[in-house]
């Protein structure tokens, strides 16, 4: 047996032929135009525009995570710097070819030299940079291969626009030798509920059509099975599929402890996927969707008609709404366009609602006419709340629009060391750990020289968490977890133990999220939380979880 390491996905397991993605256009020559520095102007500004519009088109289908990450993409195709940069190589005579290529190689290599988060942007630029190659040559643009039966998908790394339309009736599972967790295959991987080994530096030496099985939940790729351990992975396959088709019941401990089991949704037509899945309700719906693509505010009647739509499949039960989180990586001209040297520590979240308070109370006005026509429990909170004050002014604003259930985001330590306080006037929280993770271990989300802070898992974290549910154990107020943290089958068990008393998640986390927690009682959880939070470091955290969930 061979055995290919690299970073699990999920909790799934695939069994298939492997299919290697095909190969990447070759580089064009530098070559001299024959046409002009204007033709070959033309012949770019076209051939972007048809990129671009074809992302959109893709991210209008796709959805969820995966229509913010195409969308993005669509963004970086036209950027103006970028092509003042393919300007610069035609005028001095080159092809529109050879401009496209070298321009995006440079932005490419600078992103690969900073690492982390960044760098596993490079591949997104990469995928742009084929698209708008294959325009301007008249050719296809490389892709997912279609050998005509399910098969696992080998690859470098997998564009973003590839992976958030995959065929899961014929992708089986993915492998790719690039990226790491935060990688935007990782991340779309995560939420479409695919099969995924990420970061396996050998892949490349899969043979296409060699069976393999990929187990994500050990992080393997075992490229030569015997019969024998092809059954076993066939019989998990089968369990796992077992039980995410069977009803799905109320997220629970072993003991019977209720653990609320909710969706984060983008956009109101992700709402079905959630039902369908099993979702108890919505633990944080992004608003942002309605303002990150307008110059200016939505309307009050456009918010109303978006909030009834998420609102009404979910009749009877739980729908968490965020309000406006606009600032640091999600800046709106029309709410706070100064220039600010470091954003994620201005004038974001709640701060920056303030300091347009017209466009926040409009929202809560249209937040309150949805809720008036339909039946959901609609819950509403404030992001980036630091002090008791700002938790003040938000829940007394809410309640004059009528808003019976009113909270904060639990972002930032201030806040989280201040929980029982913030808890007294506020009707529940909700951690965001990624923020959270953020702002404790000082290490920014989107700078890659400092990815390997950004762990949740890291005690001073989870001590955090504590804090909180410990605050709102002595007050009777909920605590929720909406971050990327919840998704994560063992750490949802810590998170529990800390004193979470419901888990938001991507839908297609749901099932094993569920599995997990079903596994172990609540003094199993806080054994286990307890056993974390004791250790140095989030490696160390982690082992000493998986241990102590072995007992």
């Amino acid at each position: 047996m061979s055995t290919l390491r690299g970073v699990g996905i999920g909790q799934g397991i695939a069994t298939g032929p492997v299919v290697r993605m095909t190969e990447a256009l070759p580089a064009p020559e530098r070559t001299d135009s024959t046409a002009g520095a204007a033709a070959e102007r033309e012949r770019v500004r076209s051939a972007v525009t048809a990129v671009a519009a074809d992302l959109q088109q893709r991210a209008d289908s796709a959805g969820g995570a995966a229509a913010e990450v195409l969308e993005a993409q669509a963004m970086i195709a036209e950027d103006p710097t970028l092509m003042d940069e393919i300007d610069t190589r035609i005028d001095e005579g080159t092809t529109a070819e050879w401009a496209v290529h070298d321009a995006f190689a440079g932005f490419r290599a600078t992103l690969e030299a900073v690492g982390g988060y960044l760098g596993e942007r490079a591949a997104d630029l990469e995928d742009i940079a084929q698209r708008v190659l294959a325009r301007l040559q008249g050719v296809p643009a490389p892709g997912v291969p279609d050998p005509g039966h399910p098969f696992v998908l080998v690859a470098r790394d997998l564009a973003p626009a590839d992976t958030a339309l995959l065929d899961l009736d014929q992708v089986l599972a993915l492998i790719t030798s690039d990226g790491g967790p935060t990688s935007h295959t990782a991340i779309l991987a995560r939420e479409k509920g695919i099969v995924a080994v990420v970061g396996a530096a050998d892949a490349s030496s899969l043979e296409d059509g060699r069976t393999v099985i990929v187990d994500a939940a050990a992080g393997t790729v075992n490229d030569s099975p015997t019969e024998a351990e092809l059954a076993v992975a066939a019989e998990r396959i089968a369990a796992r599929a077992a039980a995410g088709a069977a009803p799905a019941t109320p997220g629970a401990l072993a003991d019977g402890t209720a653990i609320a089991l909710l969706a984060n949704l983008g956009k109101p037509g992700d709402a079905a996927d959630a039902v369908a899945r099993g979702a108890e309700g919505v633990g944080l719906f992004r608003t942002e969707f309605l303002f990150l693509s307008s110059a200016q505010a939505p309307t009050i009647q456009q918010q109303r008609e978006a909030y009834i739509e998420l609102l009404r499949p979910f009749e009877g039960r739980k729908v968490v709404v965020r309000m406006l989180d606009a600032g640091a990586d999600k800046p709106l001209a029309f709410l706070n366009d100064a220039h600010e040297e470091n954003p994620a520590l201005g004038l974001r979240g709640l701060r920056a609602l303030r300091a347009s308070e017209d466009i926040l109370r409009e929202q809560l006005t249209a937040l309150a006419e949805a809720d008036a026509a339909t039946a959901a429990d609609l819950w509403v909170m404030a992001p980036m709340v630091t002090t008791v004050e700002e938790t003040a002014y938000f829940t007394a604003l809410a309640r004059e629009y009528g808003l019976k259930t009113a909270g904060v985001m639990v972002e930032v330590p201030a806040s989280a060391l201040l929980a029982d306080r913030v808890l007294a006037h506020a009707d529940f929280a909700s951690i965001g750990t990624n923020d959270l993770t953020q702002y404790t271990m000082a290490a920014d989300r989107l700078l890659g020289s400092v990815a390997s802070f950004q762990d949740p898992w890291h005690p001073a974290v989870l001590r955090l968490v504590r804090e909180v549910g410990d605050a709102g154990a002595r007050t009777g107020k909920p605590v929720g977890i909406c971050g990327e943290a919840a998704a994560d089958p063992l750490l949802a068990v810590v998170l529990v133990g800390l004193g979470a008393t419901s888990l938001s998640m991507a839908p297609a986390a749901l099932a094993d999220v569920r599995r997990s927690l079903s596994q172990h009682s609540l003094d199993d959880a806080r054994r286990i939380a307890a056993a974390a939070a004791d250790a140095d470091d989030a490696a160390a955290a982690r082992a000493a979880a998986q241990a102590a969930a072995q007992i």
